[in-house]
């Protein structure tokens, strides 16, 4: 396997000056981030089937083991927050359970049984989307999980950093990226566990784009959870429908911190109105201006 090579020019860097060990350690990043930019037309369709499957149900599921499964939890930690993704649709399949996000669990990795039981215990259904991720691509735990979530009819996507492996034999939609030996050898949490992180970046963004939580380039969906959120809502509020702030942050209140639908509560639209049309449009706030007969904020 690539990410298991031993690349012959880092052989000294234990007694490189710290400036070129960086330098170094940045380069292959930006070489790893270049393989995702190489598979844009793949995750490009690999959002738009899994934005269709999560259209009005159905979870992001996340799977691995080790760097892989870290990587991917803190993917999907990000969307509640970020989009207002809401919690009861995220799961998360880590080999070991949650103690592996804080210290390895030797093993766990290993265990096919585990992965296929773990995804089992979710019922998963033709509406869910499994994101599995696995550098090496040949991980037991994390394959057990794809091929029982795809043979249960849920859409999986595996990301891996070498071709030709089981995960990705195993996806509807299998990605390599990265794929080169890593500077430190075989440690995959350097620029495999970034090209992981960059292609999970962007199938979760833009399946979000997708499915309304953003308008524009903004973050219409966002939770409203501290006092620098409030000023960003806020001000998006106004932005949209071209209000000042003060009415902004009342209609906001109104609105119970729902963006969306604060925008079009100041745009004169009546709540009961608002909110059934916001529900028509999938949350989208665009359709839902149109639905209404308003020009798009």
């Amino acid at each position: 396997m690539a990410t298991e090579g031993i690349d012959e020019r880092y052989a000294g860097l234990d007694n490189w000056p710290a400036e070129r060990l960086v330098s170094a350690l940045l380069e292959a990043k930006i070489a790893a981030l270049d393989t995702v930019r190489s598979q844009a037309v793949l995750v490009g369709r690999a959002i738009e089937a899994a934005a269709a499957r999560l259209e009005r149900e159905g979870r992001l599921i996340y799977a691995g083991a080790g760097t892989s499964g870290r990587v991917a939890v803190q993917d999907g930690v990000e969307l509640q927050p970020t989009f207002g993704w809401p919690r009861e649709r995220l799961a998360y399949l880590m080999a070991g359970g949650t103690a592996a996000l804080e210290r390895s669990v030797e093993g766990a990795e290993d265990d096919a049984r585990a992965g296929r039981k773990a995804l089992l215990a979710l019922a998963p259904g033709p509406a869910d989307v499994v994101l599995a991720v696995a550098a090496s691509g040949r991980t037991p735990y994390t394959v057990a999980v794809a091929e029982t979530a795809r043979a249960a009819g849920a859409l999986v996507i595996g990301i891996a950093c070498n071709p030709d492996t089981p995960l990705l034999a195993a996806a509807d939609h299998p990605l390599c990226v990265g794929g080169a030996a890593e500077i430190v050898a075989g440690s995959t949490r350097l620029s495999s566990g970034t090209a992981q992180k960059a292609a999970l970046n962007a199938i979760s963004t833009g399946v979000m784009v997708r499915l309304g939580r953003v308008y524009g380039n903004l973050m219409v969906g966002m939770q409203v959870t501290n006092d620098k959120l409030r000023r960003r809502a806020v001000a998006m509020v106004a932005r949209l429908a071209r209000v000042d702030e003060r009415q902004a942050a009342t209609q906001l209140g109104i609105a119970s911190d729902d963006i969306r639908l604060a925008v079009l509560l100041a745009l004169g639209v009546p709540g009961d109105r608002a909110a059934s049309a916001l529900a028509d449009a999938g949350g989208r706030l665009g359709e839902a201006a149109r639905l209404l007969g308003l020009d798009a904020p």
